[in-house]
């Protein structure tokens, strides 16, 4: 029998709290005017648990479920579905939770322990002709864009024909001009292993390297940049433990005195040619975008912490007196230098998450990002001050924003060119906007590079779509 969910954890109440229904709406009612040149679809992934689960719950811990708009010919349809994976399945038919958050082996029936299942809450992407449903320890799971249901040989796994190699990052990056997908996976040789996989899939969908790189210590390592000519793979300190978990303390924990540790491994080399940069340790859950100058360094735009948010230390207590905070920051690495050396520049003081950019424009220098602003959400209430969207303009240094109202909440901002052959940032700018008062959620859309006169369109929901992680747009119609 289903069990409510426990009311004292902040991560299961108000914009967090679960929906317990999918829903089709064919025509949601809309304020001012939908962009006739946007046709496609914008799929939306977050975690939205099916049940209450066993032991504590954390919010990147829940089953995913996609929220799913399609803009056609102004007119916007809504469709949302949990993913239909193996743990999913299995707790439908037992009509209950039986797991804990993150598979954790203390609190998992042994049932959902073989199932090994994915929970695919994080992430949602296309490439070679799939929609791929993605978290960070298991393989993509493979959706039909129009009903998002499962499809595939392995019942919604994509192994690429059984060559997918260990784990695969929820943030896999795009080559825009070869089509090449480039990925990794943490703990790819076993559960909380310091081992990570890395590879490629072309724009065909046939895997084209398949390597293991050691860590320096088992880490959660969330996101990850690709330029023209090398991979980099950041490892924070905020390491993963078998020994916590079953001792009860935290699976994933802060340890700052183990520094950070990013590997530059050549794209057209292997990782026996790795190049290794030691920094000061910091979090990074989401870069903006990355790139070579014409002298061969490397820049990386980051959200930065000074310390890993919602994690605590290995003991369990906080890991900040203060809510930890990300800032927009650009380092620079010169591999040339006598010394791998790393230059840091802090590109704008107030903090936000979620960073987004034309992807067009991927591992290339570049002009417009975005991000919604903010204070990261605090552990303790669960309140999320992400208070607008913010567009920067990287070569001016000017930015501009737009603000909802004061209980109103943003997610991840998308970018939608104009046309293919628009100018970078000719478009629209996509985020799902919780209205906190109404209790309710919209589809806002806005010119990308004028926020400040609010947005274009609204496409208006009756019901709510939770706090989540991404989404992505794929043109055209369904």
């Amino acid at each position: 029998m289903a069990k409510p969910f426990p009311t004292d954890n902040p991560f299961l109440q108000g914009y967090y709290g679960p929906v317990n229904t999918e829903a089709d709406a064919g025509h949601l009612h809309i304020t001012g005017e939908m962009p006739k040149e946007l046709c496609g679809t914008l799929y939306r992934n977050g975690p939205n648990p099916q049940f209450a689960v066993r032991g504590p719950y954390h919010w990147f811990g829940g089953d995913g479920m996609i929220h799913a708009f399609h803009i056609e010919n102004g007119n916007v349809s809504y469709k949302n579905r949990w993913v239909r994976t193996p743990k999913w399945k299995m707790e439908n038919e037992e009509g209950e939770g039986l797991s804990g958050t993150f598979g954790n082996p203390r609190y998992t029936d042994p049932r959902v322990m073989a199932l090994n299942s994915t929970i695919a809450n994080t992430n949602i992407v296309w490439h070679a002709g799939r929609l791929l449903a993605l978290e960070e320890a298991h393989a993509p799971y493979s959706l039909d864009p129009a009903s998002l249901m499962p499809v595939g040989p392995d019942g919604g796994y994509e192994t690429y024909g059984n060559k997918l190699n260990g784990p695969f990052t929820a943030h896999p990056k795009f080559d825009p001009e070869t089509g090449e997908m480039i990925f990794f996976g943490y703990s790819a040789t076993g559960r909380f292993t310091k081992e990570v996989s890395l590879q490629t899939v072309d724009k065909h969908g046939k895997v084209t390297r398949a390597e293991i790189l050691e860590g320096p210590f088992p880490s959660m390592i969330h996101d990850f940049a690709v330029t023209k000519n090398w991979i980099v793979l950041p490892i924070f300190p905020l390491t993963s433990s078998m020994e916590r978990a079953m001792g009860g303390l935290p699976p994933f924990a802060w340890e700052p005195d183990k520094g950070t540790h990013i590997a530059f491994i050549p794209r057209k080399g292997t990782v026996a040619d790795v190049k290794w940069v030691t920094a000061p340790p910091s979090y990074v859950f989401h870069p903006m975008n990355h790139f070579e100058t014409a002298d061969g360094k490397i820049v990386v735009d980051v959200m930065k912490y000074d310390v890993a948010p919602l994690f605590p230390l290995p003991d369990g207590s906080p890991s900040s007196k203060e809510l930890p905070m990300a800032k927009l920051f650009r380092w620079t690495f010169d591999l040339a230098g006598k010394g791998n050396t790393m230059k840091e520049e802090q590109l704008d003081d107030r903090s936000g998450e979620f960073p987004r950019f034309d992807e067009r424009f991927c591992m290339s220098d570049y002009r417009h990002g975005w991000i919604v602003a903010g204070d990261i959400t605090d552990p303790k209430t669960g309140e999320p001050r992400q208070d607008g969207l913010v567009h920067y303009d990287l070569k001016s240094g000017k930015s501009t924003g737009w603000s909802a109202g004061p209980d109103d909440r943003f997610g991840e901002p998308v970018f939608v060119p104009r046309s293919d052959g628009a100018a970078e940032g000719d478009g629209w700018l996509l985020s799902v906007l919780f209205r906190g008062e109404e209790k309710r959620s919209d589809l806002a859309v806005f010119e990308a590079t004028d926020l400040a006169k609010g947005p274009v369109a609204l496409a208006h929901l009756s019901s709510r779509v939770p706090a989540g992680f991404h989404g992505n747009w794929r043109p055209g119609p369904l």
